[in-house]
């Protein structure tokens, strides 16, 4: 990983000496996301929405670790078995242990992978990223505007649409409020997607049948939209579905995460919170 000690001893000092454009008054959900990760890189606005979530579902940083899990067995299943060696990383969020590209490029050295978010912050640590190697890119753009994303001249640069390439969606479309058409915005980019693409996507998820998962889906969504940061539904497994529309889904399906494809069997059950996130993986025709 480039050095990335200098932004992350900017983001401990609350703000100090950060671009104008970063707003630590209000949460980010790439900020929050470290949070749940364990990470240092967020303020005390992100911890407040940190603190709200974890007051009434305790186990919520295993969701965070689980997530991160399923993306590295994802990027590796289709790096080292499927061949794929290029990735549009939407919504990469603040760099971590084990990101998509190193992942991608231990099975893969040759794979090229662009990142994309719309956080000055991540901005920041985009740029650092940078010096890793020549096969890594960051892109500052907005994901629900596909049509500016794809034009972006990075992305056009460095990913050739006339070939297979992975696109991600990790813990990002539960963010896109319907108003945004979330749907319509994954027919876009399903559209742009040469044949033989792959669609790797996780959401939050809504029971939605009276139990004791669905009412706290309820609760945890009324938490996140209240917040500071504003954003966050939890939605029924058919709206979910409705994203991958085109695709051919891979098995195991559309389950909780630590199902698809694990890497040996349970050491533990699950809490009800981490039953509330389920992930997938489509391949276009």
């Amino acid at each position: 990983m480039a050095d990335l000690t200098g932004v992350s001893a900017v983001h401990r000092g609350e703000g100090a000496g950060l671009p104008p454009e970063v707003d630590t008054c209000t949460a980010s959900i790439a900020r929050v996301y470290d949070a749940f990760l364990g990470g240092k890189d967020n303020f005390a606005s992100d911890r407040v929405v940190y603190d709200s979530i974890i007051e009434i579902a305790p186990q919520g940083a295993e969701v965070a670790t689980a997530n991160r899990r399923w993306l590295n067995r994802t990027i590796g299943y289709l790096s080292a078995y499927v061949g794929i060696d290029q990735y549009l990383d939407l919504g990469a969020g603040l760099p971590t242990v084990e990101n998509t590209h190193q992942t991608a490029q231990r099975f893969t050295p040759h794979a090229v992978v662009v990142y994309v978010d719309n956080d000055p912050a991540v901005n920041a640590y985009g740029r650092a990223l940078l010096e890793e190697n020549d096969r890594t890119h960051f892109v500052t753009a907005d994901l629900t505007e596909p049509a500016v994303l794809l034009a972006h001249p990075t992305v056009t640069r460095a990913l050739e649409f006339d070939r297979p390439m992975a696109l991600i969606q990790c813990a990002t479309l539960h963010h896109v409020d319907d108003d945004a058409d979330p749907a319509g915005v994954m027919r876009q980019y399903i559209d742009a997607l040469p044949s033989g693409s792959y669609v790797a996507l996780t959401h939050w998820w809504d029971p939605a049948d009276g139990g004791e998962g669905a009412a706290l889906a309820r609760e945890l969504e009324r938490r996140w939209r209240t917040s500071s940061m504003g954003t966050g539904r939890y939605r029924t497994r058919e709206e979910i579905l409705s994203f991958f529309d085109g695709l051919q889904l891979l098995e195991p399906g559309l389950v909780k995460l630590d199902q698809w494809w694990p890497a040996g069997p349970p050491v533990r059950e699950l809490s009800l919170v981490e039953h509330l996130i389920i992930g997938g993986v489509g391949r276009k025709p």
